[in-house]
């Protein structure tokens, strides 16, 4: 009984011991908890870059593309299987706005009608609406956000039309100076391309480039006609691939539709002065009209409401 006491004390002696030397031994590299941060911050500053940059990325990298890659992932959920071909339709008419693909407009829908839906919410809840009212006002705002993307798209691409429309008959005039002094179609193509602006311009470049990597004259120029709108634009296409077709001169192709482009242009203009007094319309009856009521019979209503109760003045 002794001796398993005293061997009892002898290991809780070692074991204390032990312990002890364990202590001393691990005590100084412990760290407290600002030993500890001041270790965090010396290891991140310390740090090489390439452990850093994950760290340094700004909050669009951390946050909104991660975001934006979901929304990418859930449009493609949402929108039919044709649906990347009607937006690539879009984005061509639009003259492909600078950082818009396909699948961030699917994207840009998504979240639109997201963001609409938060806000209108938050708006409907502010000014206390019932809830029919709120229901209509939610819905109204998501759909608006949901389709905001294309509406953008349909401007943008009126805009450029509109531009083309403007651009298109000077052009067909540059084109058809340049082939009657003696340059090729082509050359005469690239002039125009390099001495104006504008989409025409760049359509025509884009032809050129698209000539340039081994595509025909033919395929180039319908190309061009399917990434626009415009009649006359197509009309002009239309016939160049004629005259190249049956081999007729395009200078004389050139000069005829010089002409015919000059009859519609003033025929638009004619057209847009007629429609002026139907436009002003309008605003004469709703907004000048009564105005001009007020200051020409505002007095004489005045005199005779004066001599009705007998207040002459």
């Amino acid at each position: 009984m002794t001796t398993g006491i005293m061997l009892a004390g002898i290991v809780l002696i070692f074991a204390a011991i032990l312990i002890i030397i364990l202590a001393l031994a691990t005590g100084p590299n412990e760290q407290t908890g600002v030993n500890r941060s001041m270790a965090v911050l010396e290891a991140l500053t310390s740090a090489p870059k390439e452990m850093k940059k994950e760290l340094d990325a700004p909050f669009a990298d951390r946050v909104l593309l991660p975001l934006l890659a979901s929304a990418q992932g859930l449009g493609r959920r949402l929108t039919p299987a044709d649906a990347n071909e009607r937006i690539h339709t879009k984005l061509e008419l639009a003259g492909n706005p600078g950082g818009w693909t396909a699948d961030r407009v699917s994207a840009g829908k998504v979240v639109g009608f997201f963001a609409a839906l938060l806000v209108s919410l938050v708006l409907s809840l502010a000014m206390g609406l019932s809830f029919l009212p709120t229901l209509g006002f939610v819905v109204l705002a998501s759909v608006a956000g949901y389709m905001a993307p294309n509406l953008y798209l349909y401007q943008k691409a009126y805009d450029r039309s509109a531009q083309l429309q403007k651009a298109l008959p000077d052009a067909i005039d540059l084109l058809t100076i340049s082939v009657e002094s003696g340059l090729g179609f082509d050359a005469a193509v690239a002039q125009v391309a390099r001495n104006t602006d504008g989409p025409l311009a760049d359509e025509f470049a884009r032809m050129l480039q698209e000539m340039q990597i081994g595509r025909g004259r033919t395929d180039a120029l319908r190309s061009m006609a399917d990434r626009t709108n415009l009649p006359d634009l197509r009309a002009f296409v239309s016939a160049m691939v004629q005259a190249d077709a049956f081999g007729i001169p395009v200078g004389q192709v050139l000069r005829v539709q010089s002409s015919e482009i000059r009859v519609k242009r003033r025929q638009w203009a004619e057209e847009m002065a007629q429609k002026v007094p139907v436009k002003i319309l309008v605003p004469l009856i709703f907004c000048i009209l009564p105005c001009l009521f007020i200051a020409v019979l505002g007095p004489a209503g005045i005199s005779i409401m004066d001599s009705f109760t007998g207040t002459v003045k």
